[in-house]
This record gives C-alpha cells, sequence and structure tokens, in this order.
C-alpha cells in the first residue's frame, strides 16, 4: 500500500530567532508569516502577527520561594504494566499493514542556577516553523516479513511486552512529576525504533530505474497477450451465453475504475502490484490475475451501488487530507465498546461478512475519487485511533480481522501513504513487539505508533491541523451553521507553549475591521486571556476575556469576535503553568467594518 511521508527535520531547542517582527502576507491566512522587509511596498496590509514568549508568573513566583527540586531518579513507571500473561490481542483494524513507531521523548537538560533575567523575547513563527515535528526523525529496522494473516495464527499464545509511556522533563517539573516523565521515556525506548521514514516512490516513468521499467514493460506485456486471449474473463464465464460474454468483455478489463492499458494511469495500478512483488513481473502478473477474479467473484460492480447502512459510520470515515494531499481514513474502534454494535458487526460469519462488504465499499469508493496519473495522488492516509478498543478476548473480532487482512493484502497492493496508530494502549505495543522481527523495511517504515499523551502532536506532523478533526485535537468539525466564519480550507497556525510559559499572540491592527479568530489549546490545563489595546496615548485596554483558567472539560475550541473602531493591537495571551508543553491554535480572519 502507498508509501510517502517525508522524513521530518528535528525542531530546533538549542537556540532562538532575535526578536523580531513578523506580519502576515495575506489578512485572512494568518498561518503565513513573513519578516519585516524595510523596503518600501505599496501594500499595507489591515493587521500583522507577532508572538510573545516570557515566564510564566506562577512558576517564576514558585522558583523565588522555593530551591530548585533535586533531580529525579530514574525508576521505571510500573503502573502501567500489564499482566504477565494474555491472549493474542486484537491486530490492527482491517487496512493496510504498514509501520513506523514513534520516537522517544526529548528530555530537555537542566538550566543553568540563577540565570539572569532576558526580557521578554518576540518569536517570529513562519509557515515552516510552525509546521516543524517536535519529534527528532524517525527510525527504521530492517527485518524480513510474510503475511500478516498468516503470523496471527502463530501469535495464539505470547507474554505481553511491558507498556510504555511518553513524557519529558523539564526544569520547572516537581520531584514527583519528573519521576514519572524521566521514567515513562526510559520506558519508551522499549518500543521498536524506526532509522528512516519511507519515501513514496514516483509513479513517473522517467523516475523509475532500468530494471523497473524493465520490469513494467513486461508485465504490460504478460497483460496485454492475457486481454487478447481474454484470460482474463475465461475463468468466469456464465454459462448463459459464454459468446456474447467474450465478446462484450474481452476489449477491456478494468480494476478501481481504470481501464488497463489504455492510459497512462494503467502504468500507476501496474507499479503497485509490481511493488507488492518486488518488481518480478510475472508473480506481480498472478496477483492482478487473482484480484481480477477475486472482484468478480465478490461483485464489486454492485456493491458500489449497494445499501449497507450508516449505522457503521463512526466506526469507519474518511475525512480531510494530510499535508501532502492524501485523503485521511479514520478507524475508530473504541465503537465496538458498544455491544450491541459490535454484536451487529461480528457476532456471526453472516454478519462478519456483511461488515466486511461495507468496509470495502467504503474503500472502493475512496479509491474512485484518486487521481491515478503519475503525478498525483493513489494512495490514502490512514489513521487508527484505539482507544477504548476491544481487548485482547475478542476472538470474533480477531476473526474477522484476520479475514479482512488476507483480503486487503492480496487485492488492495500499496494504497497506504501511511498508517498511524493514536492512543495506542500497552497490549498493542505488546502485539507489534510479537510481530515486529516478521515485518520488512518497507512495511516497517509506513506504520507510526503514539501514545495517549502523544496522538495530536503526532497526528499535526502529517496533518495540517485545521484538517484534524476537532475531537482528536484539531480545528476541523462537519460545518453548518453552528460554524459559518471557519472552515477546513482556512489555514491555522501551530505553536508550542514550552512548560512555564506565556506565550502572547499581538495581532497589529492597521483600520478599522472586525477581527474574528479561534484559539485551542489541547488539552488546555492553561490560563487564556484576551484585550485590545488602543494605539492612542488616552485610551483605555479593552478586556475582550479576563485570563480564565480553561479546563478539559471545557469547549475546546474558543470563537471570538472583536469591532475594532480605532487602531490598536488584540493580544491572546496563553499563560501555560504546567510542567508539560501544550500545543497552541489559532487562525484569524479580518471582515469589512460596518457602523
Amino acid at each position: 500500500m502507498a508509501d510517502e511521508t517525508p522524513a521530518q527535520n528535528p525542531p530546533m531547542a538549542a537556540a532562538q530567532p532575535p526578536p523580531s517582527s513578523a506580519t502576515v502576507s495575506d489578512s485572512d491566512s494568518p498561518s503565513v508569516l513573513e519578516k519585516q522587509d524595510p523596503s518600501p511596498t505599496s501594500h499595507v496590509p489591515a493587521v500583522s502577527v507577532s508572538v510573545t514568549e516570557s515566564v510564566s508568573t506562577t512558576i517564576a513566583e514558585k522558583e523565588e520561594q522555593a530551591p530548585p527540586p533535586e533531580p529525579a531518579a530514574l525508576e521505571p513507571d510500573s503502573s502501567d504494566k500489564g499482566p504477565g500473561k494474555e491472549e493474542l490481542p486484537p491486530t490492527p483494524p482491517p487496512q493496510a499493514v504498514e509501520l513506523e513507531s514513534e520516537p522517544p521523548a526529548v528530555t530537555e537538560a537542566p538550566k543553568e542556577e540563577n540565570p539572569p533575567a532576558p526580557a521578554a523575547e518576540t518569536v517570529v513563527i513562519s509557515e515552516s516553523e510552525s509546521q516543524l515535528p517536535p519529534a527528532p526523525a524517525q527510525q527504521e529496522v530492517v527485518t524480513e516479513s510474510e503475511s500478516l494473516a498468516a503470523m496471527m495464527e502463530k501469535e495464539e499464545t505470547g507474554a505481553p511486552a511491558e507498556p510504555t509511556a511518553a513524557g519529558t522533563t523539564t526544569t520547572t517539573t516537581t520531584t514527583t512529576s519528573a519521576q514519572e516523565e524521566v521514567a515513562a521515556a526510559v520506558e519508551e525506548k522499549k518500543v521498536p525504533q524506526n532509522l528512516g521514514s519511507f519515501k513514496e516512490e514516483s509513479n513517473k516513468e522517467a523516475d523509475l530505474s532500468d530494471s523497473e521499467r524493465k520490469a513494467l514493460e513486461e508485465l504490460k506485456q504478460l497483460v496485454r497477450e492475457a486481454i487478447d486471449s481474454n484470460l482474463f474473463n475465461s475463468e468466469s464465464k456464465t454459462e448463459e451465453n459464454p459468446e456474447k460474454e467474450k465478446k462484450q468483455e474481452s476489449k477491456e478489463v478494468s480494476i478501481w475504475g481504470i481501464p488497463l492499458l489504455k492510459d497512462e494511469r494503467s502504468d500507476v495500478i501496474l507499479l503497485k502490484f509490481l511493488r507488492a512483488r518486488d518488481f518480478k513481473a510475472k508473480d506481480a502478473f498472478v496477483m492482478i490475475k487473482n484480484t481480477i477474479r477475486w472482484r468478480k467473484e465478490f461483485g464489486i460492480d454492485e456493491l458500489l451501488d449497494e445499501d449497507l447502512g450508516d449505522d457503521m459510520e463512526k466506526v469507519v470515515f474518511m475525512h480531510g487530507q494530510d499535508k501532502e494531499g492524501h485523503p485521511v481514513c479514520y478507524n475508530v474502534y473504541g465503537e465496538f465498546q458498544n455491544k450491541e454494535l459490535y454484536q451487529k458487526a461480528f457476532s456471526d460469519e453472516e454478519k462478519r461478512m456483511k461488515f466486511l462488504r461495507w468496509r470495502i465499499q467504503l474503500l472502493e469508493k475512496s479509491i474512485r475519487k484518486l487521481d491515478f496519473s503519475p503525478g498525483g495522488v493513489s494512495t490514502i492516509f490512514q489513521v487508527s485511533d484505539l482507544k477504548n478498543s476491544p481487548g485482547p478476548g475478542k476472538k470474533e473480532l480477531r476473526l474477522a480481522t484476520k479475514q479482512a487482512l488476507q483480503v486487503l493484502q492480496d487485492n488492495y497492493p500499496e494504497f497506504v501513504a501511511k498508517q498511524v496508530f493514536i492512543n495506542v494502549p500497552w497490549w498493542y505495543l505488546a502485539f507489534y513487539t510479537m510481530i515486529s522481527p516478521f515485518m520488512t523495511q518497507r512495511t516497517k517504515s509506513k506504520f507510526v505508533i503514539a501514545l495517549p499523551s502523544k496522538s495530536a502532536e503526532t497526528l499535526f506532523k502529517y496533518i495540517p491541523p485545521e484538517q484534524v478533526p476537532i475531537q482528536y485535537g484539531g480545528l476541523s468539525v462537519d460545518y453548518c451553521d453552528c460554524n459559518p466564519e471557519f472552515s477546513d480550507a482556512d489555514p491555522a497556525t501551530e505553536m508550542t507553549v514550552k512548560p512555564g510559559t506565556k506565550q502572547t499572540v499581538e495581532i497589529t491592527i492597521f483600520e478599522k475591521c472586525i477581527l474574528v479568530w479561534e484559539i485551542r489549546v489541547v488539552g488546555w490545563e492553561v490560563s487564556y486571556g484576551a484585550e485590545f489595546v488602543p494605539d492612542a496615548k488616552d485610551s483605555y485596554a479593552v478586556i475582550i476575556q479576563k485570563p480564565t483558567k480553561m479546563t478539559a472539560k471545557d469547549e475546546p475550541v474558543v470563537s471570538q469576535s472583536f469591532k475594532v473602531g480605532e487602531l490598536g493591537k488584540v493580544l491572546l495571551t496563553v499563560d501555560n503553568p504546567t510542567s508539560k508543553k501544550k500545543k497552541l491554535l489559532y487562525r484569524f480572519k479580518v471582515k469589512p467594518f460596518c457602523d
């Protein structure tokens, strides 16, 4: 299945840029910030933005009153450890199976005692910097592979590996939290790490190597001969009128709505089968022949128009695109905690087959929307949410998963660009540990495993926050009358609020307008306030929202507006007194002023 996530650059944590101001190149697009150009320009923007970082008042007061805590001992946290013996956990959801694990957390070095107190620092956020990943480049381990569905039969028993957790330590943590976070970082290192992120190959013929181009031509010749001899249809002729079927079907053979050998899109289809079989043309041809036969036996053409109900629409759904333009598919298997829904999907063979047909139908409809041109997007980004996912004892789910995996591996090659598992529990880490030795370099490089505390942060590495559903830390909702101001097309700025610091987003207004904005801190547990400060010396600041402690139970996104009748600045302030870094998202629009 598909293959690409570009290698990520490590975050710049050592040095910060010198104080500078930033302006928004487009007043309706706050995520693109540029340094001010001293040369004169003909266009004056309506607003400009700068971000100021300072030490949190709460933390500063604590440090004045008490000496810094002693370094915490490195002691593993055993609170998350699982039982000594478990049944085979359920496999990943019935999707393409590729893997890349998340790198360990980075522990910050302690700061020097009594450092000089710096003045408030202005941080200029550019588009590229605002999307930098918070973790180092992923790593990869090369091993051999076999069918994952076949591996499931071997893994009937086995002791689960110890769970891991993510966390970082900072100079503002207490002794207790430092122990927990350092121990968590040590535990996380037990998860098999990758040595790099898999780069999706080009489908352009000019980019292929000589051996790959030769294999493609050989496969095209085999397919041409099969079409001319009607081989693809000969195994499934109807007894009613085989001559009529031969006359009609020998002219064209299609897969996923793409006629084979008709145009350059066909090459993209053939390359998928070649890559699934290591560019062995004869093996790829056998796979194509078997896939065409299976599609007829399964009734794919009729399945596209079949009404299978909408009971499962919260289990698997398509939503938004990643940064590379791949459509994103979310698999929410915690929905199966609903016993009625679980029984409806998996209680017997007939229901498991109906669920499989529903899942294949959704996949087929999604594939038909892909662009199969050589330079287009022909893969899907998969996200599997394992929060509250049924545990190791669900035999019915295991049977359905095994069946689905076999179908997907045999008939849908190279359709996954990335497979990200979020909210991963300890038992899945145990399962990954067991199957990891059987996976190839290519397979591992497509997997990303994110523990609950890292789920939103991991998604933002690959998917713009405005495209991430609100339940996963982003800003995207089902747009209707409930949120008329913003859509998935309105970009958001993403930034990190360090532990014990205060971030102030300063939006400078150069003309009368109505300013509308959204702001979110993932997980909250910070204070948020907003005010307008006029430029005129004899004017008073206007409190839009007084500093308020926001908790995880509050609304995830704060939406506000302010009618600006005079020039000045709108200040959005987030004070993070906690010992954990926080992800801050915001975006705004400037609307015409009206009396």
